[in-house]
C-alpha cells in the first residue's frame, strides 16, 4: 500500500503531472530570457535608426517564415511518436542566439538572428503543446495549459523587471541585457534534458496514421476565426513604441510591459480551471471583446495613465484566450493528431503575423499612430462575432448527438 502511495506522489508536483510542471519551468526560464530581449528590442532597433515599419517587418518576417516549421514539427512528432527531441533543439537554438544580439550594429542583423531564434520556436512549440496535452489526466486541459501560461508569464514578468533594473543603472546599454539573458535560456534547456520524460508510443506497430483529413471540420472552422483575429493582432512591439511616445522615461518601458504579464499570472490557472467546467467558447469571446476595447483605446488616447489601465486589460485578454484556445484544440482533436493540430494552429498564427505586422506598420507610418490600433480593434470584434457562431454551431451539433443517442 505504501509503495503505491509514494508512486502517486512522485507522479505529481503541486497537483500537476511532472511533465507539465517541468515544461512550465522550462517556459518560465526561457520567457525570462526572451522578454528581457523583447521588452527592449523596439527601443534598441530605433537606436539603430529603424522605422516603425521596419520594426514590424522584422517581427513579421521572422515569425511568418519560421511558422511553417510549427506545422512540420507537429506533424513529424506525431509520425515518430516523440516530442522531447524537438523541444531540446528548439529551446537550444533560442539559448544559442540570445547573446548574439550583443554584436548587432544594423537592423538587418536583428532580422537574421531573430529568424534563426524563431526557427527554434517553430521547432519546439507544437511538440511542446502536444506533450502537455498527452500528459493531461482527469480532463484538466484548461488547468494544465493555464499553469503553463502562468509560468510563461511569470518569466515575462521577471524578464522585463531585470531589463528595467539594468537600463536604470546602465542607460541605453542594451548589450548587457542580451548577454545576461542567455543564462536563464540555458537553464531552460537543462530543465528539458534532465526532467521532462517522453510520452512515446510503446510499440512501433502502434504508431497511428497521420492525415489532415482525420482532423474534424470544426477544427478548421476554429482556425479561420483564429486567422481573422490574428490579422489585427500585430506585434506587441508597436504597443511599446506607442507607450514610449507618451514621454515616459525609456527605462520604464519594460516595467510597463510587465504589467500585463502580472495580470496573466494571477488569473491564468483560475481561468483555466473555469474553462474546464464552463466551456472554452465563452472565455475566448470575452477575450476578443476585451482586446477590441483595448486596441480602440490605444488608438484614441496618448496618456500613460490610461495605458497602464489598458495593459491590465490586455493581460486579462491574454489569459482568457491563449490557454482556452489550446485547451479547445486538445478537446476537439484525437490523441494521435495533437502535434499536427497544434502545429497547424501555431503556423496559422505565425503566417498571419506577416500581413498583420506589415499592415500595422504601414498604417502607423503612413496614416497616423492610432490607425493600426483601430484596425486591430475591428478585426477582434469580427472574430468575436464569428466565435459566437462557432459556439452556436457546437451547441447545435451536441444537441443533435444527444437526440440521436436517445
Amino acid at each position: 500500500m505504501k509503495p503505491k502511495q509514494k508512486e502517486k506522489k512522485t507522479g505529481r508536483i503541486l497537483g500537476l503531472e511532472r511533465n507539465i510542471f517541468f515544461v512550465g519551468l522550462t517556459s518560465f526560464f526561457t520567457d525570462t530570457s526572451a522578454k528581457m530581449v523583447y521588452s527592449v528590442m523596439p527601443l534598441f532597433l530605433m537606436s539603430l535608426g529603424a522605422t516603425k515599419t521596419t520594426i514590424s517587418l522584422i517581427e513579421g518576417i521572422a515569425e511568418s517564415t519560421a511558422s511553417l516549421l510549427k506545422a512540420l514539427s507537429g506533424f513529424w512528432s506525431d509520425k515518430i511518436g516523440k516530442n522531447k527531441p524537438f523541444m531540446i533543439i528548439g529551446y537550444g537554438l533560442t539559448a544559442i542566439m540570445t547573446p548574439l544580439y550583443a554584436i548587432v550594429r544594423f537592423p538587418i542583423q536583428v532580422l537574421y538572428f531573430r529568424f534563426i531564434e524563431r526557427v527554434g520556436k517553430g521547432v519546439r512549440t507544437a511538440p511542446r503543446d502536444s506533450l502537455i496535452s498527452s500528459s493531461v489526466e482527469n480532463k484538466e486541459a484548461g488547468k494544465s495549459f493555464g499553469f503553463h501560461k502562468a509560468m510563461d508569464n511569470s518569466g515575462a514578468i521577471l524578464g522585463p523587471l531585470i531589463a528595467f533594473v539594468l537600463l536604470y543603472f546602465f542607460p541605453l546599454n542594451y548589450h548587457n541585457i542580451f548577454i545576461i539573458a542567455a543564462i536563464p535560456a540555458i537553464i531552460g534547456v537543462l530543465s528539458i534534458i534532465l526532467f521532462v520524460k517522453e510520452n512515446s508510443i510503446k510499440n512501433k506497430s502502434d504508431k497511428p496514421k497521420v492525415s489532415l483529413k482525420l482532423l474534424p471540420k470544426k477544427f478548421y472552422f476554429f482556425l479561420v476565426i483564429v486567422f481573422v483575429f490574428a490579422l489585427g493582432n500585430s506585434t506587441d512591439a508597436l504597443l511599446l513604441v506607442k507607450t514610449s511616445e507618451t514621454g515616459i522615461k525609456e527605462s520604464y518601458i519594460p516595467f510597463i510591459y510587465m504589467i500585463f504579464n502580472v495580470v496573466s499570472v494571477i488569473f491564468a490557472i483560475p481561468v483555466g480551471k473555469m474553462s474546464d467546467k464552463r466551456g472554452r467558447e465563452k472565455f475566448i469571446i470575452a477575450g476578443f471583446l476585451i482586446y477590441s476595447v483595448v486596441y480602440f483605446m490605444f488608438g484614441k488616447y496618448n496618456d500613460i495613465r490610461i495605458y497602464i489601465m489598458l495593459f491590465v486589460l490586455y493581460g486579462l485578454y491574454s489569459t482568457l484566450t491563449d490557454g482556452s484556445q489550446k485547451a479547445m484544440i486538445s478537446d476537439i482533436t484525437g490523441k494521435d493528431l495533437k502535434g499536427t493540430a497544434y502545429g497547424i494552429y501555431h503556423a496559422v498564427l505565425g503566417i498571419a503575423l506577416l500581413p498583420a505586422s506589415l499592415i500595422a506598420g504601414l498604417l502607423y507610418d503612413k496614416v497616423n499612430s492610432g490607425a493600426p490600433f483601430y484596425f486591430g480593434s475591428a478585426m477582434a470584434l469580427l472574430a468575436a462575432l464569428m466565435m459566437i457562431i462557432f459556439a452556436l454551431y457546437n451547441k447545435k451539433r451536441n444537441n443533435i448527438s444527444i437526440a440521436e443517442q436517445n
